[in-house]
């Protein structure tokens, strides 16, 4: 056994049979949480800057005579900010990768929160600008009414898969609204079986190690995930940037972070419940340095990843391994 679980690199690699790597993009979104500038607090782990790739050039603001009656929305200065942002990410994954095929990303903050006329503008002048594989938006499931799936699904082809990220971090609700989520887990699940009925891939994204939260809460979440039969899993290592809320729990002593052996054991324990066939498609999170609080000892990705793959190894276990769980046990919160 050379691989104990599918990750998201030898996934594309067996798809397509040629490297490909994601084009990260800033579509100028918000989210609920944080009002149209993202200038109010969001969820108290979130800082300003969101799950905005570190490699992207600082967002661009209109000059007062650019917000004008015939482009309120600021759109057109959205989409030449998207096309200086794929040229500048398509040179960095040129010079750290080589040439290889891309999948086009938004991934910061909520691809699909504002009018869907507007989404539709935003996707397709974005998609114009190079051959794209796959198309990911990232999103929250408070933000996918049936006419955004549709118009998600459209987007489909034979040679283009389409991928929903669904930010759902717990199945508990005491849990997200603790972090000030503003959603619930059973929105969570009716925003997952739309995106499903249109077709669409969906993948999860989770969080380790939240406050109020153990082993065996982590757990549930996975049940919980694995009894949808989730497409894509990102599991994220509890990080606390500077000046997000919940940096005052950690200063204050209020809030401890799990380390890195700990992350790693929640990790293994998880895979072992998931369908064999979900897509693993981050392992741990990557906030960069100057704007992490906590952790600040933590191993690299490269690092934790062949950790993890050694130790399944020596224990003999694999993706899947309990799935799925016995008849009658509960797959979501206990």
């Amino acid at each position: 056994m050379s691989e104990p679980f599918v990750s998201y690199s030898r996934y594309l690699r067996q798809r397509y049979g040629v490297p490909v790597h994601r084009v990260a993009v800033d579509g100028g979104f918000t989210c609920p949480n944080r009002g149209p500038d993202r200038g109010e607090p969001g969820c108290t782990y979130c800082d300003s800057r969101g799950s905005r790739a570190p490699y992207l050039p600082e967002p661009e603001t209109a000059e007062p005579e650019d917000a004008s009656a015939s482009d309120p929305s600021g759109l057109r200065l959205r989409q030449g900010s998207l096309a200086v942002q794929i040229e500048q990410a398509e040179r960095f994954l040129h010079s750290r990768y080589g040439p290889g095929e891309r999948i086009l990303y938004f991934q910061a903050f909520s691809g699909t929160f504002g009018p869907t006329a507007e989404l539709k503008e935003l996707y397709d002048h974005a998609l114009a600008l190079g051959r794209f594989r796959e198309l990911i938006v990232a999103t929250r499931p408070d933000c996918v009414p049936p006419e955004t799936a549709e118009l998600l699904a459209g987007y489909r082809r034979p040679d283009r898969d389409v991928w929903v990220e669904l930010g759902l971090q717990s199945a508990h609700d005491e849990t997200l609204e603790r972090i000030g989520r503003g959603h619930t887990v059973d929105q969570f699940g009716e925003a997952f079986a739309l995106l499903r009925s249109r077709g669409l891939k969906v993948a999860a994204h989770v969080i380790f190690g939240l406050p109020g939260e153990g082993l065996e809460e982590v757990l549930a979440t996975i049940r919980y995930l694995a009894s949808l039969r989730i497409d894509g899993l990102k599991i994220h290592n509890l990080h606390v940037p500077r000046g997000c809320p919940m940096a005052e729990e950690v200063l204050s002593g209020e809030l401890a972070v799990p380390c890195d052996r700990r992350h790693l054991q929640y990790v293994v324990r998880a895979l072992e419940l998931l369908p064999p066939d979900t897509v693993i498609m981050r392992l741990t999170c990557d906030t960069p340095g100057p704007r992490l609080l906590m952790p600040r000892r933590f191993m690299g990705k490269a690092a934790f990843y062949q950790e993890l793959r050694g130790l399944m190894l020596r224990e003999s276990t694999w993706q899947g391994r309990l799935y799925p769980p016995p008849a009658g046990a509960r797959p979501g919160p206990p």
